[in-house]
């Protein structure tokens, strides 16, 4: 798991000059129990606080309590260490967050009821009055991980679905594809070879009676052959094998022709 969520963006300045804003507030205004400026030095910190997640988390809980050492740290002075279990949180790094924080959040119960004073119940109140404030960032950061992770999967498989649907109908292609192969060489196929049987047996029978073979009927003969080499080439072509004949053979379409009496002008070149 890396330790990080992203790199410095204006977003993460500006939180951390409005927390920097609130505890410097603070600090002016509890003069007495403010904390050397450590408040401040905890803001700042935020600004890396999606680059380094955990290592902010460990500083701001540090500062916290030397803090505490100084002064008495309020609310608004726990607001960094707030935001840096959020993010840290949000990035993924629970059970570290969890086992640093644990035993902060429980020696400050036990000192708030043991040193506090006032009435047991007032005391156990205010001791777990930050406590709930804790648990309160560290759910936000998991539930809008765990959001943010549900997104990503549903954009997966939405991505994925519009594949699938892309290869079945890349598939179904294949297959029209194939059928009008097949129908091709069933229907084309049958009529062009019962073409050129006939132009066979009228070619032998003229020869047979010494007589001299047509033009047309020999041209007709080789186009029903060169007809039925162009439709296997189409054939392979709808299977994705090979490419058709190329305009290449264009030159022996119009000799044939000619040669059978079609009239082409002998202007009517192939180069």
């Amino acid at each position: 798991m890396a330790d990080s969520i992203g790199r410095v963006s204006a977003a993460d300045v500006g939180v951390a000059a409005g927390v920097l804003v609130l505890v410097t507030i603070d600090e002016l205004a509890a003069v007495a129990d403010a904390g050397g400026g450590l408040g401040v030095v905890m803001a700042v910190s935020l600004v890396l606080r999606r680059v380094a997640p955990r290592s902010v988390l460990l500083l701001t809980v540090a500062l916290l309590l030397l803090y505490s050492v100084y002064g008495v740290p309020s609310l608004v002075t726990s607001v960094p260490v707030l935001v840096a279990v959020y993010t840290a949180m949000l990035a993924g790094w629970r059970w570290f967050t969890i086992g640093l924080v644990s035993p902060v959040l429980l020696g400050v119960v036990v000192g708030g009821i043991v040193d506090g004073g006032g009435p047991v119940r007032d005391r156990i109140a205010a001791a777990l009055l930050p406590v709930g404030w804790f648990v309160a960032a560290a759910v936000l950061g998991e539930v809008i991980r765990q959001y943010r992770a549900y997104l990503a999967q549903a954009r997966e498989l939405a991505e994925q679905a519009v594949r699938s649907r892309e290869e079945v109908a890349a598939r179904r292609a294949g297959q029209e594809r194939l059928r009008i192969a097949r129908e091709l060489h069933d229907s084309l196929t049958h009529a062009i070879s019962v073409i050129k049987l006939q132009a066979g047996v009228a070619v032998h029978l003229a020869r047979k009676r010494g007589e001299e073979v047509p033009e047309a009927l020999s041209a007709i003969q080789l186009a029903s052959q060169d007809a039925n080499r162009e439709l296997r080439a189409t054939l392979r072509v709808l299977r994705d094998e090979e490419p058709v004949a190329s305009i290449d053979r264009l030159g022996d379409l119009v000799e044939r022709s000619r040669a059978a009496g079609l009239g082409l002008p002998s202007s009517v070149t192939v180069s």
